[in-house]
């Protein structure tokens, strides 16, 4: 096809829009334009690609008004964005220290630490002026901030030890924003805004601010099913947040556990100073020890960003 009949077919869509936020107020849009591929167009596809263009969150409901599809060369080209160098980078820590007696969910034991081997006991080993210290730690694998892989949820799920390197380090990422909404129940919408495919998602909803508190025990934000389904669809490698779990607990069902995890997504949970990042430009890791046969275990999770 040359590019005479390439700008035949090319078409874009016209219309008006209103959205409501969730936290209160909205915008309006008259004769707006935007590419399309193919003839046509849905209302519900027009609206993510709205609040994507336009990196809107906290939406709430979107009125497509008067659409009409047009004839008109597409304006707009592929755009890239290299990832920084870690040169200068700088850290940002995103995990809890986990300590001797700290509870990470009630009913789930704490855990122990103690010596194995005291400095004082260790002078008897080694010639005088020499001493060590090694420890010893009794805890469950849910403890502190910590990583699901796909064994957590399913039994023929890839273990701790299975997961490659590359879906749990160095990963470009962005966050998502949702403090301050009202709603425990987080949906597919606050992610529409946010380029994810690709990338770690962290679900900065504001509740490590009552770790170590009852209040973090009750009433936690968590993703819904379709949220989960959407960022399995849009192509995230992971997926982390700052609350007790990513899926609500008051009942048996898991529903963002068992499809992320089936598509063999990481989810990390318990994070914390997710305020402190930029929405994106900056990668993520959370690497568990490599253990056979485990699905969950404690990670020291990070931030790292550009000079």
């Amino acid at each position: 096809m040359d590019n005479k009949e390439n700008l035949a077919v090319e078409k874009r869509v016209v219309f008006d829009f209103e959205i409501d936020f969730s936290n209160g107020g909205g915008i309006q849009g008259q004769d707006f334009r935007l590419d399309i591929d193919g003839d046509d167009i849905s209302d519900h596809e027009l609206g993510d690609y709205i609040v994507r263009d336009l990196r809107l969150l906290m939406v709430g409901t979107i009125r497509i008004l008067n659409k009409r599809i047009i004839r008109e060369r597409h304006k707009r080209g592929e755009i890239s964005v290299d990832a920084a160098a870690n040169s200068g980078a700088r850290f940002i820590d995103l995990s809890h220290s986990i300590e001797h007696g700290m509870i990470t969910y009630k009913g789930v034991p704490a855990p122990i630490i103690c010596d194995y081997l005291s400095r004082e006991q260790s002078r008897a080993h080694y010639a005088s002026g020499t001493e060590f210290h090694i420890g010893q730690v009794t805890m469950v694998a849910n403890t502190g901030t910590y990583l699901d892989s796909p064994f957590h949820r399913y039994a023929d799920g890839t273990d701790l030890a299975g997961l490659e390197l590359d879906t749990l380090a160095e990963l470009d990422a962005v966050v998502v924003r949702v403090t301050g909404t009202g709603s425990r129940a987080i949906g597919r919408e606050a992610f529409l805004a946010s380029d994810i495919h690709g990338k770690a998602v962290l679900v900065e909803t504001g509740w490590s601010r009552h770790w170590r508190t009852d209040q973090y025990f009750e009433g936690h934000p968590y993703l819904t099913a379709e949220a989960a389904t959407h960022l399995r669809d849009a192509g995230a490698k992971l997926v982390g947040i700052d609350s007790l779990n990513i899926d609500d607990i008051e009942d048996g069902e898991r529903p963002v556990h068992s499809t992320l995890l089936r598509a063999v997504i990481p989810i990390v949970e318990h994070l914390c100073r997710l305020d402190q990042l930029p929405i994106d430009g900056f990668r993520f890791s959370a690497v568990p020890v490599k253990v056979h046969g485990m699905g969950t275990f404690p990670v020291r999770a990070y931030a790292t960003l550009p000079a």
